[in-house]
């Protein structure tokens, strides 16, 4: 699930400057290396498309269908273990890591249904997962987009 929030999050603005982790190649390795990908080109090519395809599901703007073209030749493969069925995945090397974010996705949507989202305030492109009791978290983050809104609708309020 870390993958996951971390690639939706991987093109972020900042002082309304879009930082994206894996738009240059050098930066765009190390994030996927450090994601346990191999850093190849390919690979940084298909998590662009993984990201951008998921950031539009989860925005509502695109079917789940859409993710499709990202699980095609992918396989599933029962394997009996001492500890029981487990399923592994089969892919392309350059692809498992973007395979990984998506069925992370399918995931979270069969066991946290609606709790991935993107963050409220509209001057930030960040998602994120509500793991409250309420589930009505509405900020990527308290402390600054949250704090933010709150003091905008005080402002307005107070004028």
């Amino acid at each position: 699930m870390d993958e996951l929030l971390d690639l939706l999050n991987s093109r972020p603005l900042v002082n309304g400057e879009e930082r994206d982790a894996l738009g240059d190649p050098a930066r765009g390795r190390r994030w996927a290396r450090e994601h346990g990908g191999e850093g190849s080109l390919a690979e940084l090519a298909l998590l662009r498309e993984a990201r951008d395809a998921l950031q539009r599901v989860v925005r509502g703007e695109s079917s789940p269908a859409a993710l499709s073209p990202l699980l095609e030749g992918v396989h599933q493969i029962p394997e009996i273990t001492s500890d029981g069925l487990r399923w592994t995945v089969r892919t392309p090397p350059h692809a498992r890591l973007a395979v990984e974010v998506v069925l992370a996705w399918a995931a979270t949507e069969e066991r946290l249904p609606g709790r991935l989202r993107p963050c409220a305030n509209d001057q930030c492109r960040l998602f994120l997962l509500d793991r409250s009791r309420a589930n009505r978290a509405r900020w990527c983050s308290m402390a600054v987009c949250g704090n933010r809104e709150k003091a905008r609708r005080h402002y307005e309020r107070t004028r």
